[in-house]
């Protein structure tokens, strides 16, 4: 087999990458165009292009001159990424493959590299009628007119504009043109309403139009840690992130992603035994996933291996996921005036699962790969659920299982009971330590404590106190059993800025949230995590939760 691989790239920072989606792929292109991320078929397959991750798959337009970009942006309301140099641009979207249409009056430089499976099968380019096939495969360049040059499965070319490329993947043909249409339809706050639609657009771009379900970030292990080893695979849907995600949509007055969501969510509760059963995650498919595994070949993002794909947290009890899928279809039965038999039932479903497993230790929201806790965000989220299923009921008329209410206090007792610590100060991460978790706001956000309870106001200074860093919120700052450490997790600092509005501190949540907004990458995007001392982002990119987080913030603060 021929070794494709080349040295570590030098890592372009990762909010620097712009996203490319027409809702069944997704791909990154760097700030001078190139696209160094796509995976193929779908958005949670083997990559074509991965020298995101130091690989060496890529594909690249620039101008044959060496010259800095001008500049890199969105075409207003789409998911269309522009390009620019003096005498040049390229312009880049996905519709049933990728097109980069190459405008200018200099000529331009080409590198056609794919490396499909993560550069681990070997790459023949054949010319074939208009352009390039890799032999084997469906895949076809087609680039009428242009005379490549074709080397160790690298083709390159200089090629004068006016230029079409165009890549077929072998999708199907219909494309999603509408991204215009929907961006119009929205209703937007009056804070930050640009960002507040970029960030919409790309959780609509994280909807996997075919299937209904929402991937939690477009790539897999770029490092919570340069040079760690916490790079782990979000390109799958998680029940909790999907949820939240299209709850955001439905805020925005977009539903359609939710129902398909809803949707997918079913074919998944008809595939298992019970809903207590549920994994955390799933495939796009609506599958389990197959075991992780390591890609040796690949030295990951700025060395910062190892790079996985699969993930070891869809065998993870997880019991806070029942939570935000009664939340979501509670508030989309709100805003569209009636609750379907299958959304009811869905429901159901969710508090009969809370009913068998609530009193459970599990792993939490964060998948800590370590000995399951008695966790106070989970068990809030077990009330919350009981808590929008009784709401439902009186809201529409639907019959009201006595137990309901008397376990929804039961739960809220306990949390409130053996969650409190009073030598600590705050609601802390479980009931079996000191230790502190941003996700523990939720007693206060979740409705079942009063905002105004002291014991609320004392636990948002214990998180600003301990967890606040400048622009940032740690999730916490406990040994997790991993070696290294990690960045400020955006929705953690979304949650602070809810929870100082809700405590009346209007002026520390516009802050922060001034400071957090400021965090997004020159396109509007928002990986998972920020690094406050090296001043830099890090995670998965670009990540749902920090989006959803920060158009749940424009609405409070509107």
């Amino acid at each position: 087999m021929t070794d494709f691989l080349t040295p570590v790239r030098v890592a372009v920072p990762i909010e620097r990458h712009s996203l490319l989606s027409d809702r069944r792929a997704l791909a990154l292109v760097t700030p001078d165009a190139d696209v160094t991320w796509l995976c193929h078929p779908s958005p949670d397959s083997p990559a074509l292009f991965a020298a995101l991750l130091g690989g060496s798959g890529h594909f690249s337009v620039r101008p044959q001159k060496d010259q800095l970009p001008l500049g890199q942006r969105y075409a207003p309301g789409t998911m269309t990424v522009q390009t620019r140099w003096t005498g040049l641009q390229v312009t880049d979207h996905l519709a049933a493959g990728l097109v980069r249409t190459v405008e200018g009056r200099v000529p331009a430089a080409v590198e056609f590299a794919p490396r499909p499976d993560f550069g681990r099968v070997p790459v023949v380019l054949e010319r074939v009628g208009d352009g390039l096939r890799v032999a084997g495969t469906s895949i076809f360049l087609r680039s009428p007119g242009v005379d490549w040059e074709i080397g160790d499965g690298v083709a390159t070319a200089v090629i004068i504009p006016p230029l079409v490329l165009e890549l077929d993947l072998g999708s199907p043909s219909e494309v999603d043109s509408d991204w215009p249409d929907w961006s119009a339809s929205l209703r937007l706050p009056s804070v930050c309403p640009d960002l507040v639609l970029r960030s919409a657009l790309t959780l609509r771009a994280l909807c996997h139009r075919d299937t209904g379900a929402v991937l939690a970030a477009a790539t897999t292990s770029l490092p919570e840690q340069i040079g760690g080893v916490r790079n782990w695979d979000y390109r799958y849907c998680w029940l909790r992130d999907a949820a939240l995600t299209v709850q955001a949509l439905v805020s925005l007055g977009s539903f359609a992603e939710a129902t398909a969501f809803v949707d997918w969510f079913c074919g998944v509760l008809d595939s298992v035994p019970g809903p207590e059963v549920l994994s955390p995650l799933y495939t796009v498919r609506g599958t389990a996933l197959g075991p992780e595994q390591v890609i040796d070949s690949l030295p990951g993002y700025a060395g910062s291996g190892p790079v996985r794909v699969g993930n070891l947290a869809d065998s993870q009890v997880q019991l806070d996921v029942f939570g935000p899928i009664a939340d979501l279809v509670h508030d989309l039965a709100l805003a569209q005036g009636f609750l379907s038999d299958r959304s009811w039932d869905i429901v159901v479903s969710m508090v009969s699962a809370v009913s068998r497993r609530w009193h459970e230790p599990d792993h939490g929201i964060w998948e800590e790969r370590h000995v399951p806790r008695h966790r106070v965000y989970s068990r809030v989220m077990c009330w919350q659920t009981l808590d929008r299923a009784i709401g439902l009921a009186s809201r529409f008329g639907r019959s009201l299982d006595p137990a309901w209410p008397e376990l929804r206090a039961v739960i809220a007792a306990e949390v409130l009971d053996r969650g409190w610590n009073p030598d600590v100060g705050a609601f802390t991460t479980a009931y079996d330590g000191t230790d502190l978790d941003a996700a523990s706001l939720h007693v206060g956000l979740s409705g079942l404590l009063d905002p105004a309870d002291p014991r609320f106001h004392a636990t948002v200074v214990a998180v600003e106190e301990t967890l606040r860093s400048g622009p940032t919120v740690y999730r916490y700052l406990r040994d997790d059993g991993l070696p290294g450490d990690e960045g400020g997790f955006h929705l953690c600092t979304a949650w602070l800025i809810e929870a100082y509005l809700r405590v009346g501190r209007r002026a520390d949540a516009q802050e922060l949230f001034e400071s957090f907004v400021r965090l997004a990458g020159p396109t509007g995007l928002l990986s998972e995590e920020y690094d406050p001392v090296a001043e830099r982002s890090l995670g998965n990119h670009p990540q749902a939760y920090s989006h959803l987080g920060l158009i749940r913030c424009a609405r409070l603060l509107d």
